[in-house]
């Protein structure tokens, strides 16, 4: 028998939820750039938005609720398991946040999650789920979308739009480009809960890759040949569910994916782009995972965005 995942991980039982402890995430994408520019988690660019610094990204904490999940379902959660949140404020370079579950009965697939700041701050509130018949915290708000009006920085993209298949592949120490300028290696050395089964050996013979890991090996190739949409833009993940189907994801595997407009939503400040990300066993139409991902574009950081909403009055 295998040696449990997270040993350095304590899990606290609050009577009605479980909790993690409390860490401090680390901003690794300081140095991030796409379309020629800085992004959100840049100090600089993100104080122009009106945030105190640079953000750690979303699927950061995903880590943190990965102990939780197997506290649960234990083994099955690598393999058929869920993290589906709404992302609902900034957590800073190596502020401390903390990661609870909802305390469910045995047989019982789908769990409330939520993640806080010291001060009780919400940064992210969802659900985790093992199987494929819960309905996730994103279905549900798949169902309740604001409409977008006008379209300026999505005007040229629709629902439905797909792009071709290609190849994705996630090596140790393969440095995973502009979009994440870091590689597996050297996010493990600041990962939160770190685990033998992602750096050595799991149940399923080599490495796993960690969830907020799956985000990174999805989205590191969406700046070549991606859907038509106007920039220069400065955005941030709003929504994220990544969910396993018949996992988990192996290191220095090669994967086929494919990417499909699932929604377009608005609000005061963004233009939001939801797309479903599909990963198939290479060569095959075996589905293997799934990310859906509502990237939000910030309106004010498009130039010519008042130009031409005037324009289309």
């Amino acid at each position: 028998m295998s040696e449990p995942p997270f040993p350095a991980t304590e899990i606290e039982d609050l009577g009605e939820a479980l909790a993690g402890p409390w860490r401090t995430p680390r901003n690794m994408l300081a140095e991030q750039t796409y379309d020629n520019h800085a992004s959100l988690h840049d100090d600089a660019t993100a104080q122009k938005l009106g945030f105190k610094g640079g953000a750690v990204e979303g699927p950061t904490h995903y880590s943190q609720f990965a102990p939780l999940g197997y506290a649960l379902w234990g083994q099955r959660w690598f393999e058929d398991g869920c993290c589906s949140a709404h992302y609902r404020s900034i957590a800073y370079d190596g502020e401390p946040v903390r990661a609870f579950i909802e305390k469910v009965p045995p047989g019982a697939t789908l769990a409330r999650t939520w993640m806080q700041k010291e001060d009780g701050t919400e940064v992210q509130a969802g659900t985790a789920s093992v199987g494929p018949e819960a309905v996730t915290a994103l279905d549900e708000r798949l169902k309740t979308l604001p409409p977008l009006e006008p379209r300026i920085i999505l005007r040229d993209v629709e629902v439905g739009m797909k792009l071709p298949r290609h190849e994705v592949v996630m090596a140790p120490n393969q440095h995973m480009g502009a979009l994440y300028p870091f590689s597996l290696s050297e996010k493990l050395e600041k990962i939160t809960e770190p685990s033998d089964w992602y750096a050595k050996a799991s149940p399923w013979g080599g490495p796993i890759i960690p969830m907020e890991m799956i985000s990174v090996l999805l989205q590191y190739s969406s700046r070549t040949g991606g859907f038509p949409t106007r920039g220069p833009v400065v955005g941030l993940f709003a929504d994220q569910e990544i969910r396993l189907v018949k996992g988990p994801l192996l290191v220095g595997e090669t994967y086929e994916i494919e990417r499909q407009v699932e929604a377009l939503s608005g609000s005061r400040r963004t233009e939001s782009l939801w797309v479903r990300t599909r990963v198939y066993r290479k060569g095959t139409d075996e589905l293997l995972a799934t990310m859906l991902l509502n990237s939000a574009s910030f309106k004010e950081s498009y130039a010519r965005y008042a130009e031409e909403v005037a324009a289309l009055a």
